[in-house]
């Protein structure tokens, strides 16, 4: 009789540990994170801000030049192996190597880094500089890597890109898709190769998956870690293609002291390889494409905007 009662004690103890466990592996409830009072406010700010930064940083890329090791010319006379207008006719020579790219100036030729005047050669991708846009005018040149790939990465706010970008479009402001997750963390870090819309794979580290419920439904989402409790979500959902951009959509959240992410789907936004076709975007991890409708964000931009096949 005793036996059988401290094997019933036994099993009911499991029963509350196991549903304690259970309780503490439920998402933070929302109140501990609520609604902010001026949220449509702060959502309306965050997307002003966008606007500004992507019209200056990506929609004005003009072109894309993959590079092989050698040297290369650049300016805007036709002779150049890399022509870019609105430049003088030779403003300087790019020599690729493994692993370094560095870039001789023309004498003569106003060209700025940062702050100072560029009149040597200077390293643009390798050694232990930080990488910096090399500007002459309103045109910025920089080294993008796709993959293992170099390219010059021209921006140009008025090129042809640049002169017909049709703008944002958002729908309306809703708090339901503004949703508290649970940061579910893996055994250790890891990275993972990702194809972008060039074809080539690019490295991300991932720590985990965000697990949060959307208007009634369970989701998960595995975000990269772009610094120290930052995360940056790369997905698609069931109105790709149609309401939204049909490669995929981008959004941040931070990782809070509790272990909550607030992600706001009202900030989620098309990548910049929705309306330039120089643009090198990651595609979404399978697990995160989403069998739901996130009519939430970034609307689908109004045209299509083909892929051009240099480099690819």
């Amino acid at each position: 009789m005793t036996s059988q009662r401290s094997g019933r004690q036994a099993a009911v103890l499991v029963t509350i540990l196991v549903a304690a466990a259970c309780r503490g592996a439920e998402a933070p409830a929302i109140g501990a994170h609520p609604l902010p009072a001026d949220h449509a406010a702060q959502v309306q700010a965050w997307r002003d801000k966008h606007d500004r930064d992507y019209r200056r940083d990506w929609v004005s890329i003009a072109n894309l030049h993959f590079l092989e090791n050698g040297s290369h010319t650049v300016g805007s006379d036709a002779g150049n192996a890399i022509v870019v207008p609105h430049v003088p006719p030779l403003i300087g020579t790019l020599v690729v190597a493994v692993g370094k790219v560095t870039f001789e100036p023309k004498a003569g030729v106003a060209i700025s880094q940062g702050d100072q005047p560029v009149t040597s050669t200077v390293v643009l991708r390798g050694g232990e500089t930080r990488p910096r846009e090399l500007v002459v005018g309103k045109v910025r040149l920089e080294i993008h890597e796709s993959g293992k790939r170099y390219s010059l990465r021209v921006r140009d706010p008025d090129g042809e890109w640049a002169q017909k970008f049709l703008g944002f479009s958002w729908f309306p402001i809703d708090a339901s898709y503004r949703v508290v997750g649970r940061f579910i963390r893996d055994p250790e870090p890891k990275k993972l190769s990702v194809l972008n819309t060039f074809e080539d794979e690019d490295t991300y580290t991932t720590e985990g998956v965000v697990e949060f419920t959307l208007h009634g439904q369970t989701l998960r989402l595995r975000p990269f870690t772009t610094r120290p409790k930052r995360f940056y979500f790369v997905f698609r959902d069931a109105s790709g293609g149609h309401e939204t951009y049909k490669t995929a959509r981008f959004l941040y959240a931070d990782l809070l002291d509790d272990g909550a992410a607030v992600l706001d789907f009202n900030e989620a936004y098309n990548p910049p390889c929705a309306f330039n076709p120089y643009t090198t975007c990651p595609i979404p991890l399978r697990e995160n494409i989403l069998p739901v409708k996130v009519l939430a964000g970034e609307k689908a931009y109004p045209v299509e905007v083909a892929l051009p096949s240099v480099g690819r």
